[in-house]
């Protein structure tokens, strides 16, 4: 749901953070309190019940925000349980919520017009048990199905090819969105990288969003550690997201380029003498620092148009832009693709290109449904990948 009310608020960047966090918290609190009463409902024939479903209930919906909000007072394996009970508890409630909306509305339909029978639609005690428990175990086959789906790294390839005099090749690797943290954490993290070095790249590229834990924590817990192993003989290189921003964009920065990481912050790069690698600053930089990023035309301006330009771009919002100013490549993250379906129709209907590859006019784009996730582990509708780039001349 964060993630939702993310992409909302960069959208609608005039939006204040006081007031997004009011936004957060009604919502939070709403659809809680509506999955809360559906459940006590259900329980009204184990009326014996109720009490732990309610220490359960709220344990599972506080566990989030008190891990967060008292991170550097709890010890670290408690901090590690709330975030992962609370990041699971993410999924449930959405799902809990969307089918028990979606029992509320068939219950309303049949009211009206009377499609079932009066043994299926009638809201009886029994009846409201089924209803919840069945709700229950589908949203649980969701939660295991999306753990696997998001363990199961999948590799994309996309063949870029060039008509210039350069006749050169390079093996491009770029992700987005990996968010190291607790969840995202040391067993993850070696696979990932892993399958990166494994393809043996010349370049990696990231796009955004590499951590989602602070950097005091991250170093404590030695989470990011094998970052440093990425390997690629031309470089290994990051832009800022919305998630380095929510961290502390300094100490973040500092700490990952610390491990091999170097970051374009409005910056460009030429590389291997054939094409430039641009990195844009995260639109976030406006809502947290004040300052407004470079313009793409202030980026590219003194560059020797003849060589191709590879733009990173953590949000990939007016696509235009790079098409106006000539970009060969565009690759950006952040969507998700929604993270968890049917969340996917509101990043459709938000960004022209939610996930996957574009071509506009001599442009072509490719948005990374991330490798990792924000909040629970889990991908439904999208994959965890890695983006293997033929970049050819």
């Amino acid at each position: 749901m964060y993630e939702l009310l993310n992409i909302y608020k960069n959208k609608y960047w005039f939006i204040d953070m006081p007031l997004f966090f009011i936004i957060f918290f009604s919502l939070y609190t709403i659809i809680n309190s509506y999955i809360f009463v559906r459940g006590w409902q259900a329980l009204s024939i184990y009326p014996q019940l109720r009490i732990f479903y309610a220490i359960i209930f709220f344990l599972f919906a506080s566990s989030y925000i008190i891990a967060r909000a008292f991170s550097n007072n709890l010890p670290d394996l408690i901090y590690t349980i709330l975030i992962w009970i609370g990041s699971f508890y993410f999924m449930l409630m959405f799902y809990l919520f969307l089918l028990f909306l979606l029992a509320d509305l068939i219950y309303l339909t049949n009211n009206i017009f009377r499609i079932f029978p009066e043994n299926f639609y009638a809201k009886n005690s029994r009846s409201r048990f089924i209803v919840a428990f069945v709700i229950s175990m589908i949203t649980i086959v969701f939660a295991v199905y999306g753990y696997i789906n998001r363990s199961n790294i999948k590799i994309k390839e996309l063949d870029i090819v060039l008509h210039n005099p350069f006749n050169k090749n390079y093996r491009i690797v770029f992700f987005s969105d990996l968010h190291v943290s607790v969840v995202n954490n040391h067993n993850f993290l070696d696979n990932v990288v892993h399958q990166i070095n494994s393809l043996e790249p010349d370049l990696i590229l990231i796009g955004g969003d590499l951590i989602d834990e602070k950097s005091d924590k991250l170093r404590k817990l030695e989470l990011a550690e094998n970052l440093k192993n990425l390997n690629a003989s031309l470089g290994v290189y990051s832009i800022t997201g919305n998630h380095e921003y929510i961290n502390g964009v300094d100490s973040t920065v500092k700490f990952l380029e610390d491990l091999g990481i170097n970051f374009l912050r409005d910056e460009e790069i030429l590389i291997d003498n054939a094409f430039y690698v641009v990195g844009r600053e995260d639109r976030s930089i406006s809502m947290f620092t004040k300052k407004e990023r470079k313009s793409l035309k202030e980026l590219i301006d003194k560059l020797d148009r003849d060589k191709p330009i590879i733009l990173l771009d953590h949000q990939p919002i007016d696509l235009n832009e790079a098409v106006q100013h000539g970009i060969t490549l565009q690759l950006s993250g952040h969507t998700h693709h929604g993270q968890i379906a049917p969340a996917n129709l509101i990043t459709k209907r938000v960004y022209e290109l939610s996930w996957g590859y574009k071509r506009k006019g001599n442009s072509h784009f490719y948005v990374s449904s991330g490798i990792g996730t924000w909040g629970p582990p889990i991908k439904i509708g999208n994959d965890a990948e890695i983006v293997f780039i033929n970049f050819s001349f």
